[in-house]
């Protein structure tokens, strides 16, 4: 059984949550602030993490920081409708997934269940027979779950390792924020704009020596991203 931790200062939101959750058969932690989040994820066997951002004591925005310092565990923000800006900075920090209030609870599970798919996929789980991708001086090893960079292993989220080997798997093809979306969260991609070039600028500053002139992950103009050899090519 997969535990998920509702972190929420709002009692009814996590009695509302706990309820949905529990009748898809997961188990369910609270916590009621960021530092009681940090405390039940260091004690607890936790597999996703669903993170107000505000909150007292500790903020979602620093406890998903802080989370992503030590564990790569699913973590979907709860945002307030039209925080836009939080819903960015949030992804920058680490977030996977966002679900903005009110929710629907049909939108909650489907999302807990992408995202608990992917971490269980990554967790170790061997489907098919060990493989590597290579793009320049960028290795994956989808067998380990694993990314080098010129021999040196590279730290993802579970979301931004996805998106790598999407672009990883077809080298030099465009794909368009929409496609990438639809692709990875299997979903109608509705902000998928913003959305994706949160994930990609997260990947380019973990994998280029200068973000702002990427030798591998490009953005063409008009049309999406596509990964490179390591060439300076437009």
């Amino acid at each position: 059984m997969y535990n998920i931790l509702v972190c929420d200062d709002d009692r009814d939101i996590r009695n509302a949550l706990r309820i949905y959750l529990n009748g898809e058969g997961y188990g369910v932690l609270e916590a009621s602030n960021g530092k009681e989040a940090l405390d039940k994820l260091a004690s607890d066997d936790i597999h996703l993490v669903l993170m107000d951002i505000m909150m007292p004591l500790m903020d979602g925005m620093t406890a998903t920081a802080r989370i992503r310092q030590e564990s790569n565990v699913p973590v979907i923000l709860l945002t307030a409708k039209g925080e836009d800006m939080d819903k960015v900075a949030g992804l920058t920090v680490g977030a996977d997934d966002y679900v903005t209030k009110p929710f629907n609870p049909l939108e909650v599970i489907a999302r807990v269940k992408a995202q608990l798919r992917r971490y269980a996929y990554l967790g170790g789980i061997k489907l098919q027979p060990p493989k590597s991708l290579r793009v320049g001086d960028i290795e994956l090893d989808d067998d380990a779950k694993q990314v080098t960079l010129c021999g040196e292993p590279v730290s993802f989220t579970p979301t931004e390792y996805e998106i790598l080997k999407l672009l990883m798997q077809n080298p030099g093809k465009v794909f368009s924020s929409r496609e990438i979306y639809q692709k990875i969260w299997n979903d109608v991609p509705i902000g998928a704009e913003g959305t994706i070039a949160v994930h990609i600028r997260h990947i380019r500053e973990k994998l280029e020596i200068d973000p702002g002139n990427p030798r591998y992950l490009k953005v063409v103009w008009g049309k999406g991203y596509k990964l490179n050899g390591g060439k300076n090519e437009g």
